[in-house]
């Protein structure tokens, strides 16, 4: 099976301080160019691919008209605004767009209004902070899935991931379930092995062993009840990260220590 560029990466950053093997030895063994071996050597991910600008010269001459039909949906009614059918309706009989296609319309249309909210002032501009993480303050906790060869079959099991935000120090269980009864052994296997719980807070995403609802807009759940009394025996706090890719980026410690554990110590299959 191919690896994938971060595999490949790992496995070169391995090979180098495992076996002392030079630019050329790694190129060589994985038949690469030295420049990317070089790459490698000096930093742990791939440089990201920069996406094409797609370009949509149909598309030119009707992108202001189309921006003033979304700033004037921000002051009409909710039921009233346009949608993306209208706007390319309107497009074609009172712009002369009829070789406009929808999906045209619809990408442009789908990128410009969340810009446009933020241009009038009626949003927050999205933007990324650096974490910063004191000793001992936090963790983060997570469950990955993984497969174990057990007496010739393969099941699938998941792995606790219990890891503290400065020190990268983690501890590592794996349980037949994700259920709440493997959530709740392994913080406290975890507060054993590290001797105490963090003075500030435990990072997660929206497991249902933690939470029975989420809540509309900001970040308050509905808690399970005998997880909310488990984390009043222990005295920490919990923090819920957003549903979906956004709340990856704020517990990324953990969630690349999930993939950190499979690839060098469960790969192959055990």
């Amino acid at each position: 099976m191919a690896l994938t560029k971060v595999e490949l990466f790992d496995q070169i950053r391995r090979d180098s301080w495992r076996e002392g093997l030079g630019v050329r030895a790694l190129a060589r063994k994985y038949g690469v160019h030295r420049r990317l071996v070089r790459e490698a050597l000096t930093q742990p991910e791939p440089t990201p691919r920069k996406r094409p600008q797609r370009r949509s010269p149909q598309l030119e001459p009707f992108k202001k008209v189309i921006d003033e039909w979304l700033r004037d949906d921000l002051d009409a009614p909710r039921k009233q605004r346009h949608t993306v059918k209208r706007i390319h309706r309107r497009l074609i009989d009172e712009q002369d767009a009829a070789g406009l296609s929808y999906s045209t319309v619809r990408d442009y249309v789908a990128k410009r209004k969340g810009e446009i909210r933020i241009e009038e002032g009626r949003a927050p501009a999205r933007v990324f902070i650096r974490q910063n993480h004191p000793p001992g303050e936090e963790a983060e906790v997570d469950f990955g899935e993984l497969w174990v060869n057990l007496a010739g079959t393969l099941i699938k099991c998941y792995l606790f991931v219990y890891r503290m935000s400065y020190s990268g120090k983690a501890i590592h269980k794996i349980y037949a379930t994700s259920g709440q009864e493997a959530f709740l052994e392994g913080h406290v296997e975890a507060f054993t092995q590290l001797g105490g719980t963090p003075t500030q807070q435990i990072r997660y995403d929206n497991l249902t062993a933690a939470v029975t609802k989420v809540l509309f807009r900001g970040r308050a759940r509905v808690e399970n009840p005998r997880w909310r009394l488990f984390r009043s025996h222990y005295q920490f706090e919990a923090f819920y990260c957003e549903p979906g890719i956004a709340g990856a980026h704020e517990k990324g410690g953990v969630e690349g220590e999930v993939g950190y554990f499979r690839r060098n110590y469960l790969s192959p299959s055990c």
